[in-house]
């Protein structure tokens, strides 16, 4: 259950990562328009007229997934501001937000991916549904070794501890 970019070795393990958690499910017809148009957005991203060497993905129909490596060009604060701009545009066209950042996400006892928003995940750590040891995602990776390694970290050890 981890994002195929976090082992795409093409990319540095130092590569810069942000994750956005959409506001809801992305349908079938929904993934395939976005993954469109973040390959549009890809090939034209740039930082300081350089071309930045990216990667986008969509995962689980609830996550979108941006890296850089920023070895041969870093990422500028205007470069940033432009991947905004797009998701905040892409959200607008898909009547979704993708910086919903009280959503979270976690494995259920089957291996199955949960999503809740703050209100839900309190209840279900109330009700003891969620554990110190429920894997939960951690969406505050850094980069894309981090999202190889710390992708998935237990309630316990993870930041999602001290909003509860």
């Amino acid at each position: 259950m981890f994002p195929a970019l976090a082992h795409d070795h093409t990319l540095a393990a130092e590569s810069r990562v942000w994750v956005y958690t959409a506001s809801r499910r992305l349908t079938e017809d929904e993934v395939a328009f976005t993954r469109q148009q973040l390959e549009g957005f890809i090939r034209s991203w740039t930082a300081h007229n350089q071309a930045l060497q990216a990667k986008a993905e969509v995962f689980e129909d609830q996550f979108l997934i941006l890296v850089v490596d920023e070895s041969q060009a870093g990422a500028s604060g205007c470069s940033i501001d432009k991947s905004v701009h797009f998701l905040e545009q892409l959200g607008q066209q898909l009547g979704l937000d993708w910086f919903e950042r009280m959503r979270f996400s976690w494995l259920d006892g089957d291996g199955c991916l949960q999503i809740a928003d703050r209100a839900e995940f309190a209840t279900l750590l109330q009700a003891g549904t969620i554990t110190d040891d429920t894997l939960v995602v951690n969406t505050l990776v850094q980069n894309r070794r981090d999202l190889a390694d710390q992708w998935l970290l237990p309630y316990g050890r993870s930041w999602h501890r001290r909003l509860f």
